[in-house]
């Protein structure tokens, strides 16, 4: 593959003028924290009820695809870093339609997403402070992160940077007193052994499929990472640093803890749905406030998100238009931050806060069922983006990148058909064929759209 220092020309040469104000820290923390998402704290929730103590299986399956994923996404952006990330890669490997198709899907995405988790944060705050509107803490968390990701791209690193330290700071903890109570060493508990893992399979193979599907999705924002790195000091150490840790902090943050829930918990207690399994988990040891620590916790994750989805929209849509496959309007960059970029993408993730509001029985679920399965479009084009890449890098005789596929063809095809086995799962559960249909229908008409823009573009 090419190397960096080609790559950078190239950039330069498409005018992208993007600053480097992200430091080695800033990345490392990211990718740290960027894995605890809210979805982990309270969505895998949802899961256990399904899956029983099985989760763990499911967790560990979604999680060994989502590495795979990751050390191809690792290999393209440690050979060619690029804000657009998997969106450029796959414009170089199957063309500018391609590009055009993952890179405006993620942008809905993403945008979207923003304006669920500002609606999150905002049921928070107000639950603390009652009598205050729930819509002006949402307004006041998108101002904040609007106005942090207008100014230097330091300032989100920052952010993110206490973020995911307090977010795994309370996982790490969450982790310890959990294997002391099991262990039966933790003052003031008793150790409940295998009593709560004997009924291993509750709901059969359909509570485990759930429970997969459920878990595939809470590993949504690894990706941020190699869009960040393009922005960073060294773009190839930054990215190989990550990748390379992808293993232990999936296994720890996401396997671990729901091995330690499931195993202090029962699977079908009430509270861990509607309380999270955290919060369950913790109760049952007795800790004092535990649910108001959890608060603070979720809260943190929610506007953790928020904040990196702002970047990541705004990078995504600078990227698409400085490769042509955007309105050319967007494309002002100042101070090194695409700052017009910024500002489209947190109006249409407060726009999507006004329609759950206005609207939040048709065009807002519509919008939600859109965006459903956005995920495993682009780990598909990652995955179809690495497999023709590094053929023609093979046959070009290129020296080979920082980060490297293992097995070559063979696990990434294995990633591949493990994609498709999720969606035929989406296919067959009510509860996610929508959301397939959806986003399959999105996917389609952007793909329309993107060969329609290349001739176009092709002819001018």
């Amino acid at each position: 593959m090419p190397s960096t220092t080609t790559q950078a020309s190239q950039e330069q040469k498409q005018g992208v003028p993007l600053s480097s104000g992200l430091k080695q820290r800033h990345l490392s923390m990211i990718a740290l924290g960027g894995v605890i998402g809210a979805g982990l704290f309270v969505g895998s929730g949802a899961g256990i009820a399904a899956a029983g103590p099985s989760i763990v299986v499911a967790y560990t399956l979604s999680g060994l695809l989502v590495l795979l994923v990751m050390r191809m996404l690792g290999e393209l952006s440690s050979a060619y870093p690029s804000s657009g990330s998997f969106s450029a890669h796959a414009e170089r490997a199957i063309g500018p339609w391609a590009g055009f198709t993952v890179g405006w899907s993620f942008w809905v995405m993403q945008c979207t997403v923003v304006g669920l988790e500002g609606i999150g944060a905002g049921k928070i705050v107000s639950g603390w402070l009652p009598g205050t509107p729930q819509w002006a803490w949402v307004a006041l968390f998108m101002l904040v992160f609007c106005g942090a990701n207008l100014t230097a791209v330091k300032n989100f690193g920052e952010f993110e940077f206490w973020f995911a330290a307090l977010k795994v700071a309370a996982i790490c903890g969450f982790l310890l007193l959990g294997v002391l109570a099991i262990a039966g060493v933790l003052p003031g508990t008793h150790s409940p052994g295998a009593s709560h893992l004997t009924d291993f399979l509750p709901n059969g193979g359909e509570g485990l499929v759930l429970g997969l599907l459920a878990s595939v999705f809470a590993y949504g924002g690894l990706e941020t990472v190699t869009i960040a790195a393009a922005e960073s000091e060294d773009p190839v150490r930054g990215v190989a640093s990550a990748v390379r840790t992808t293993m232990w902090r999936i296994a720890l943050f996401y396997i671990g803890s729901m091995a330690v829930v499931v195993t202090l918990v029962p699977w079908d207690s009430k509270e861990v749905v509607e309380r999270g399994p955290y919060v369950a988990a913790l109760d049952t040891l007795g800790i004092p406030g535990a649910g108001r620590v959890m608060d603070v916790v979720v809260l943190a994750a929610l506007l953790s998100a928020m904040n990196a989805n702002i970047y990541g929209s705004s990078r995504m849509l600078h990227s698409l238009v400085q490769r042509g496959l955007g309105p050319k309007a967007l494309a002002k960059v100042s101070g090194g931050v695409p700052r017009i970029a910024v500002l489209v993408s947190s109006v249409f993730g407060f726009g999507c806060v006004l329609l759950s509001y206005w609207r939040p029985d048709d065009v807002f679920m519509w919008l939600l069922n859109m965006i459903g399965a956005v995920i495993l479009v682009v780990w598909m084009f990652v995955g179809a983006s690495q497999l023709l890449l590094r053929r023609r890098a093979e046959r070009a005789g290129d020296p080979p990148p920082a980060v490297r596929m293992w097995a070559f063809p063979w696990l990434t095809w294995a990633a591949l058909l493990g994609m498709v086995v999720i969606l035929v799962l989406m296919a067959q559960q009510p509860g996610t064929r929508v959301q397939l249909y959806s986003t399959g229908g999105m996917t389609l008409a952007l793909a329309a759209g993107g060969y329609v823009w290349q001739r176009a573009r092709a002819r001018s």
